[in-house]
């Protein structure tokens, strides 16, 4: 690919670590910017509710401004997958995206080698906006899996929410996938994830898209659903259209056609995604600082999700039926995470994470 790397490079490499770090700290690091939210608002409202409402399942608005009804919830255990995280609560989802789960785990195991998949966020009970972590994952047609598989054993809830996240990045080098770490099964892995027709697109770090454009020699038909993003070495982020019939979800603008090993891809190895904000002018007023989402900002729909009745209990409303539900208890409620993974490791001179609205 003709990204004229080499000359980002040379520019890149002008930019102390110092520097780099500096970035992600003023550019707003989401560990950085990361406040608890009001009780009143929006995010507070929502990260309080504890269960889904009662009735059909619907998304309503986009995925970064919305809320859902009739939301169900992943099993902790599956005979391919495992949820992580318990204490967030946040493995509740429409039902198309709970199912297409159990579907990936299945296929993972059979065509890519995967011994089973660990998930991560999906949303809140009645989705929203999280308190902590992400700015979409709000409609409950957003899901995070782990690029590590799941281990030949159960875990307990509390390695659940131990367990460090694995870094597909190279330490102390730029956008560089680790050798060490990458294996042809992640690639075949995430074929699979776009492969799907109610899969709109799916997250990964930009050096894993580069990865991805410079190796995979397969049918590429759906490689351009591997949309490059912040963050994301360590899991990648699939998100479904708005299933048939919900007239209430606001669909994201296709993604362009072809294979996206193209200039959007060049841009993220140049330093304008991470260079730090310019400077404000002398004598400037401070900007204010950005007020916090209430619940009149989302859909109308939004205030009555909030007042709905709750289903009877977390088994009731777990998919596949109360039997589906796994008797593993989840671990006490923790504090937010500190940034949009909880402990992600370090990936060397790039910021591996900043807010957006995805």
């Amino acid at each position: 690919m003709a990204f004229g790397f080499a000359q980002a490079f040379r520019t890149f490499g002008k930019l102390t670590l110092a520097g780099a770090i500096g970035a992600s700290l003023a550019a707003g690091d989401v560990g950085a910017e990361q406040k608890t939210p009001s009780p009143g608002s929006a995010k507070g409202q929502f990260g309080a509710v504890s269960l889904p409402t009662q009735g059909p399942a619907q998304p309503i608005g986009f995925y970064a401004k919305g809320c859902m009804t009739g939301a169900v919830a992943l099993p902790t255990d599956g005979p391919n997958w495992e949820a992580m995280r318990l204490s967030r609560n946040r493995r509740w989802g429409n039902p198309a995206t709970i199912a297409l789960l159990e579907r990936f785990s299945q296929d993972a195991a059979r065509y890519a080698g995967w011994p089973g998949i660990l998930v991560g966020d999906i949303a809140q009970p009645r989705g929203g906006p999280m308190p902590s972590g992400h700015a979409s994952h709000q409609i409950g047609l957003d899901a995070d899996v782990w690029l590590t598989p799941m281990p030949v054993r159960r875990m307990t809830a509390e390695e659940r929410e131990d367990l460090p996240f694995t870094s597909m990045l190279q330490k102390n080098k730029f956008l560089t996938i680790d050798p060490k770490v990458w294996t042809e099964s992640h690639a075949r892995l995430l074929m699979l994830a776009a492969s799907y027709p109610q899969v709109e697109r799916i997250f990964v770090n930009p050096a894993i898209k580069k990865k991805m454009c410079d190796t995979w020699t397969g049918d590429r038909t759906n490689l351009g659903k591997l949309r490059p993003e912040y963050g994301h070495d360590s899991h990648f982020h699939i998100r479904i259209k708005c299933p048939p019939g919900a007239a209430g979800c606001t669909p994201q603008a296709a993604v362009a056609v072809g294979d996206g090993c193209d200039k959007s891809l060049a841009w993220w190895f140049t330093p304008a995604p991470w260079a730090p904000p310019k400077p404000p002018k002398p004598g400037a007023k401070p900007p204010k600082p950005p007020r916090e989402m209430m619940v009149s900002d989302l859909p109308k729909a939004c205030a009555a999700v909030l007042d709905a009745a709750s289903v009877a209990s977390m088994q009731a409303a777990t998919y596949g039926g109360p039997s589906a539900a796994s008797a593993l208890a989840a671990a006490p409620a923790a504090a937010p995470a500190a940034d949009a993974d909880g402990a992600l490791p370090d990936v060397g001179p790039v910021p591996n994470d900043k807010p957006t609205i995805q």
